[in-house]
């Protein structure tokens, strides 16, 4: 998208970014469940919480998304979870 199209609603860009990380959040829930062969029920008794809890984090427009949840699950998986902070930096122009 156009810069300049974020510039005319400044709160566009916040709530897009917001929606592709909980998109992305429940598609890899979702996806690790469903690769180990995992109702949402199971996946819930694993970790220790209700099946409605997996239902939520599985849904790409739920925000409560807690960190000490996600590490329960990726935990119950045998997996491990990485979180990158990607910091705002000027494009350095490379001259031609």
């Amino acid at each position: 998208m156009d810069r300049r199209y974020f510039s005319e609603m400044p709160d566009f860009k916040e709530k897009l970014e917001d929606a592709v990380l909980s998109m992305s959040i429940a598609t890899e829930v979702y996806e690790l469940r469903t690769r180990a062969k995992l109702t949402q029920k199971q996946l819930a008794e694993r970790v220790g919480t209700s099946h409605t809890v997996i239902s939520r984090l599985e849904d790409a427009d739920y925000r409560g998304h807690s960190l000490k949840m996600l590490q329960r699950i990726v935990k119950a998986m045998g997996c491990r979870m990485e979180i990158n902070i990607i910091g705002h930096r000027r494009r350095r122009r490379i001259p031609a």
